[in-house]
Order: structure tokens, then sequence, then C-alpha cells
């Protein structure tokens, strides 16, 4: 019972930690004059990724290297999939032009990367160092492109709304101080959970990782899609799933790398088959929002569909459940294939209504 409640503090502490944090430093950059939109495309957007990082941080730089790429792997699947499959079930989400043509198809380029640097088993380094470079290239290139085009109305009107009343200096370092406080203690009372739940259970830390510890780390996700679904602003909540997952890959892995005393290490399950998924479901937003520029219902509930068979599949794998492999079965013969046919016709009714229109 003590290790279930360490790790709800700690994932409480983790969401207020993130919420303080971007408060006091929004208002921060604020009163030394630095733009909104600058404080949007730095502050706010390393904030919601701020969970994952201080996590996987944790986890590196205790030794619990698998931990840290997991819990990205593990975000970026859960964000996708649950996170959108559940605000497209309550609304259908609009699709902007933007993140078909540009930030959809990053997404799907770094989980390549990420692919390809866990081939060896591990990300060293340098391996690490290059992903902060693209980091930094990507924060570069949002602010480039922001400044040229105009900030983003709602984006603008949440980072205004966030400043727009002053605050005293004292009381923004305070949030900071107390932000950083708390996502040091969050992570750590949910790093030694997880462990702890992983041996008293007898299974692999990366598959706490990919599903308690993923989840629980991308709260701040979940309730800023959502709430932005409700609000009617159906965009923003496709914006900040597909950002995050950009900022988890680069931010969170390059960062964890780099601040590791040991290489982060990828199992044979991380390598084959979780981190193949993550870059398979950023490869399915691709025909899906192509297809009619919104992400309907349906589309909603086979994601959630595809990350309960996901979880169920990764349960299965680490209990050794005797259906394990009727289950593996159902998943590829049966699902995939459904998933497969589903995209082919919604590509097909998209490209017979283009030339209906045109």
């Amino acid at each position: 019972m003590m290790t279930w409640f360490l790790l709800a503090v700690g994932l409480v502490f983790l969401v207020i930690g993130a919420d303080l944090l971007v408060k006091g430093a929004a208002r921060l950059a604020a009163s030394f004059g630095i733009p909104s939109l600058v404080i949007g495309l730095t502050v706010v957007a390393f904030g919601t990724s701020a969970p994952e990082l201080a996590v996987s941080v944790k986890a590196a730089y205790s030794g619990q290297a698998e931990l840290a790429i997991a819990n990205v792997v593990g975000s970026n699947i859960f964000n996708v999939l649950f996170i959108l499959g559940a605000a497209a079930l309550i609304m259908p989400l609009i699709i902007s032009r933007q993140l078909i043509r540009q930030d959809v198809p990053i997404m799907v380029a770094v989980s390549v990367l990420a692919v390809l640097m866990v081939q060896d088993g591990q990300i060293d380094k340098i391996e690490a160092a290059f992903l902060t470079l693209g980091l930094l290239s990507y924060t570069f290139f949002l602010f480039k492109q922001g400044k040229a085009q105009g900030a983003d109305k709602a984006a603008d009107s949440e980072v205004d709304e966030l400043i727009s009343q002053p605050h005293p200096l004292w009381q923004n370092l305070a949030f900071v101080i107390a932000g950083l406080v708390c996502l040091v203690l969050g992570s750590r009372w949910l790093v030694q959970s997880a462990i702890e739940l992983a041996t008293a259970w007898g299974v692999n830390e990366a598959v706490i990782g990919l599903t308690i510890v993923a989840a629980g780390t991308s709260l701040p996700e979940v309730v800023t899609s959502i709430v932005a679904t409700i609000k009617g602003e159906r965009d923003i909540a496709v914006g900040n799933v597909v950002g995050s997952n950009i900022f988890n890959i680069l931010c969170v892995l390059g960062i964890s790398g780099l601040v590791s005393p040991i290489p982060l290490l990828a199992g044979d399950q991380l390598a084959q088959v979780d981190i193949p998924v993550m870059l398979a479901v950023a490869m399915l937003c691709v025909p899906l929002f192509f297809a009619g520029s919104i992400l309907n219902r349906i589309e909603g509930a086979l994601f959630l569909v595809l990350y309960v068979a996901y979880t169920w599949y990764l349960i299965a794998l680490a209990l050794n459940k005797a259906y394990l492999a009727e289950l593996q079965d159902g998943i590829m013969y049966g699902l995939v294939p459904l998933v497969l046919l589903y995209v082919v016709i919604s590509l097909l009714r998209d490209l017979k209504h283009r030339r209906q229109t045109n």
C-alpha cells in the first residue's frame, strides 16, 4: 500500500510541479520583456514535457537507464492512442494544415531516428548530444516560423492569460523553485515506486515505465488536450500531443542521455517491439489526419482499442500468460489488418471527395 501511495503522491507532485514551473517561468520571462510568442514556444512547450524529463533524468542518473527510454516510448504511445482517442470521442478533432504538412512528418522523422539509434540496444552520449542539438534546432525553427507568420491566436491567448496579471518577482521565483522541488520529489517517488512494483510483480522495469509511469507523466497533456477539446479548441488538442511527442524524443531522451553515467539502455522488447510500435502509431497519424483533416469518433474509438490491445499484450507478456500466443495472433492477424483496411477505405473516400469538389 505504501508503494502505491508514493506512486500516487509522486504523480500529483509531478503535475503540480509542472504547473507551478510553467506559471512562474512564464511570468518571470514576461517581467523581463520577453514576448509571449517566445514564452509559448519555449517555457510552455518545455513545461508539458517536464514530468517526463524529471522522471527520465532521475531514472537515468539512478542507473535505471532502461526506464528512462521506456517512459518516453510509453508516453508517446499513450499521447496518441489514449489522449487523442478520448478527445476525438468527446468531439471530432480538427487537423490543421501545418500539422499535416510539417509537425506530424517531424514526429514521424524523430520516431524513425529513435528506432535507428536503439538498434544496438542503447543511446550513447554522442547520440544524446545529437538529439539535444535537434531540440535546439527545432525550437529555433519554431521561433523563426512563429515570428514570420505571426503567433497563433489561440496559443497566444493562453500565454497572454497566463501572464496578464502582474506578480511580484519573489512570487514568480517561489513558483519556479517550488515547481522544481515538486518535480524532483515527484520523480524520485515515482521511480522508486516503479522499481518496487516491478520487483514485487516479477516484471521488467520497462513494463512499468511503458504503462503506469508513462500514463502518469502524460497527465499534463491529458488535461490540456481534453480541456481544449471541451472548449472547442480542437486543433490545439492535436497540436499539443504532436508537439509533446517531438519534445519527448528530442528533449527527454537527449538530456537524459547526456546526464546518465551510462548509455540509456533499450532491451530486446523495447528495441524490437515497443519503439517500433511508437513509430507505427506516429505513422498511423499521417493517413488518418490527411483524410478529411478530421479525426472522427470512429477513429478515436479505434485509437482507444489499439491502446487497450497494446497494454493487454504488455501485461500478458510480462506475466507470461498462457493465452499470449493467441492474443498476439489476434492483434497481428485481426486488429492490425482491420486498422489497415479502415485506413485504405478512408483514403479512397477522401480521394473521391476531393475529385468531386474539384
